[in-house]
């Protein structure tokens, strides 16, 4: 064989490497999230069947026959005495906590993270004046819920609350619940970048002491939490709870959406659903009476729908036990919101 045709054969099997490396690393782009919507992801998204995602934006009409559904489901499902224990909330400090107020607007906005809530909470501060548009708005000041003006409605008393939660517009976001554990598990336990120490420090060696199933793995722990060992925490039905008192208001990132906000207690307005923010957010703030005002901002396209693949992934090395554990916790918030059950983990 000639030099040349040695170093085109060689040149050949160069590419073709080349290529198989980046099909493999394109299999994980998208398994990147940015909830809050601060980074840019890559990757093709994959919608559950059943979910769908509207090419553009309905009409006034269609949409509001997309609330009353949504509304009218939520209701039928808190009448569901078998699902009650899972469904009804008494509407404790910790869901008024949850609960921010515009007084100017007449708006009450429940926090439910790891569905953009940020970016709520942005358009919030904007209505309250401090700010006149969201661009403006230092990241930091969001989450300083001492400074960035949200007043939330335990701050109140017992009369205003009561008066309000009757009269405002009142509205707040869901999400496939398995990703959104997924996103609150990287957030907190793996990019952590806000500088969260105590997830890191104080949460996740507490996690790992009691479900880490190899004690000689809990002895060296250094690499941090894993996605089973918070499964199982979560899936844990009596030592969780325990664990929770310890933990604080730290566990808002992964209760369900029921103990957050009470929506079989609260008639809320508007529940909005993450895989439809597009479409939702403007139509939101229409039926707010704030459109005019304030605008949500900008959604990099494709990063609210449902990647079946990224769920698939992420569960693969959990055992079909702790998968049902888990999706026994959190079925009513399946339920409540039109969420196919995940047969594909649990079968």
């Amino acid at each position: 064989m000639s030099k040349t045709m040695r170093h085109h054969w060689l040149l050949l099997g160069a590419c073709g490497w080349v290529l198989l490396i980046l099909m493999f690393a394109s299999k994980f782009i998208n398994f990147r999230a940015a909830d809050d919507y601060g980074e840019r992801t890559g990757g093709q998204s994959w919608t559950e069947p059943g979910t769908k995602v509207p090419s553009v934006v309905p009409s006034v009409a269609d949409w509001q026959s997309v609330v009353e559904k949504r509304i009218e489901l939520l209701s039928a499902v808190c009448k569901n005495n078998t699902l009650r224990n899972l469904t009804h909330v008494s509407i404790s400090k910790f869901v008024l906590d949850r609960i921010f107020v515009c007084d100017k607007h007449k708006i009450l906005f429940c926090q439910t993270p790891k569905v953009g809530n940020t970016q709520w909470k942005k358009v919030l501060i904007v209505l309250n004046g401090a700010f006149s548009t969201v661009e403006e708005i230092p990241e930091n000041l969001v989450h300083d819920h001492e400074k960035n003006g949200l007043p939330r409605l335990s701050s109140l008393t017992p009369q205003e609350i009561t008066e309000r939660l009757s009269t405002y517009f009142k509205f707040f976001i869901v999400r496939d619940p398995f990703e959104r554990l997924i996103s609150a598990f990287k957030d907190k336990f793996v990019k952590n970048p806000r500088f969260e120490p105590w997830y890191k420090h104080d949460i996740a060696p507490a996690i790992i002491r009691k479900y880490r199933k190899s004690h000689r793995d809990s002895e060296h722990a250094g690499s941090g939490l894993r996605f089973e060992d918070f499964i199982r925490y979560l899936g844990d039905a009596e030592g969780r709870r325990r664990m929770d008192r310890q933990f604080g208001e730290h566990i808002i990132h992964w209760v369900t959406y029921a103990e957050l906000c009470a929506p079989c207690e609260i008639h809320y307005s508007v529940v909005g659903h993450h895989e439809t923010l597009e479409q939702d957010a403007p139509h939101i703030l229409k039926a707010a009476g704030i459109d005019q005002l304030v605008s949500y901002p900008a959604i990099p396209p494709g990063i609210t729908r449902y990647n079946r693949t990224k769920v698939e992934h992420y569960f693969s090395g959990i055992s079909k036990r702790d998968v049902r554990r888990l999706y026994a916790r959190y079925q009513g918030d399946f339920h409540l919101f039109g969420y196919p059950s995940p047969n594909f983990l649990l079968n």
